[in-house]
């Protein structure tokens, strides 16, 4: 699984939608896509915490259970692998192959500091990751998280990103950049597979819709290997059912 994983970042552009659970999972597996990511905001939020509040061993049940159900790669959004934990991030790195990850990710986002990490932390969490990932081949993604956080900074993201590279990551993803020409730049300057989160259209003040960026077929165009869309397609579903609940409940109370 980890090398049909590998083959769809060789060439053209493939959908990597995120799930939350294993009935989204065997959905979009139903549709047709050809591998699947984790979303480490809907699956947490779909257990009743925060991003960035699951442990390893609810990361790695997770996995593991999708797993039993797919027969699709899997990519895990491991946001960064939990280097605290016993082991740290090669024990981390070797929990998520066994549970049955084709791909993982790293980011340099810290929450416990709510920083970014500085650029040589990052570097060395990316060597680390791509070092202990080597005994399985599973797929490395390097984040960047500058976008996500308010640094809206191109030269820093694109240092980092070409760092990660350097330091052996198969993807690079910058969450939350939606401009054509630095998505362009990104993939230009890079020679890497490239991941782009495809964002939600989100409204104007004026209540018109300002778009989430380029579409699939444009960020194909750009070159863009995998287009990814975070915990939106958990926050649509649950954003339904919140509306729908409220009304019912709303009239029952008007009776």
């Amino acid at each position: 699984m980890i090398e049909r994983f590998r083959r769809l970042h060789d060439q053209g552009t493939f959908l990597l939608p995120n799930p939350w659970d294993r009935g989204s999972a065997k959905i979009l597996e139903e549709i047709g896509v050809s591998a699947i990511a984790t979303t480490s905001a809907g699956f947490a939020r779909s257990i009743g915490k925060e991003d960035q509040e699951v442990t390893r061993d609810e990361l790695v049940r997770h996995v593991e259970d999708l797993a039993s159900c797919l027969s699709i790669p899997i990519n895990v959004d491991s946001e960064r692998l939990f280097p605290d934990d016993p082991g740290g991030v090669a024990r981390s790195v070797q929990l998520l192959v066994d549970a049955g990850a084709s791909g993982i990710s790293v980011e340099d986002y810290d929450p416990a500091t709510s920083s970014i990490d500085p650029l040589e932390v990052a570097v060395d969490r990316v060597s680390e990751t791509v070092e202990a990932a080597r005994a399985s081949g599973v797929v490395v993604t390097a984040r960047a998280e500058n976008f996500l956080y308010g640094h809206d900074d191109i030269d820093d993201t694109l240092e980092r990103l070409v760092a990660f590279r350097g330091a052996g990551a198969d993807v690079l993803y910058a969450p939350g950049l939606i401009n054509p020409y630095l998505i362009g730049l990104v993939v230009e300057c890079t020679d890497a597979a490239v991941n782009v989160l495809k964002m939600p259209k989100v409204k104007s003040e004026a209540g018109g819709a300002m778009p989430g960026g380029p579409s699939v077929a444009e960020l194909k165009e750009l070159g863009v290997r995998r287009v990814s869309t975070g915990s939106a397609l958990y926050n649509t579903a649950y954003q339904a059912l919140r509306s729908q609940v409220t009304t019912l409940h709303g009239s029952l109370l008007s009776d």
